[in-house]
């Protein structure tokens, strides 16, 4: 019965302060605007911002290659015979294959 009295009397004296600290660690813990959400935003953010670092980079690197398309019909040649297997007329492709050794030794047993 003292102790309940006791925190009784401390809960009425400092209400006021306990209300206020209380209210705080709900706020900062609790909700959208969260010291927890904060950190979980901001993270999202900086991978954002690391992928569009990238993209750009991507995109520079992709204007410079067209760029040198739109100049250059020996480029359009280099990617049509790498890509596309494109040959001149007294020309032979040969694809090679980068199968395992394993693996055509069981094709070949079949």
């Amino acid at each position: 019965m003292k102790i309940i009295r006791i925190f009784s009397r401390l809960i009425g004296r400092f209400k006021y302060i306990i209300t206020i600290l209380v209210s705080l660690v709900i706020l900062g813990a609790v909700g959208e605007n969260s010291w927890l959400s904060q950190r979980e935003y901001n993270s999202q953010i900086r991978q954002l911002k690391a992928e569009i670092g990238e993209l750009n980079r991507q995109y520079k690197a992709d204007s410079l290659r067209l760029d040198e398309l739109d100049k250059s019909p020996q480029a359009i040649e280099k990617i049509a015979r790498e890509r596309y297997f494109m040959k001149a007329d007294d020309e032979d492709i040969f694809v090679l294959s980068d199968e395992i050794e394993g693996e055509e030794d069981d094709e070949a047993t079949e």
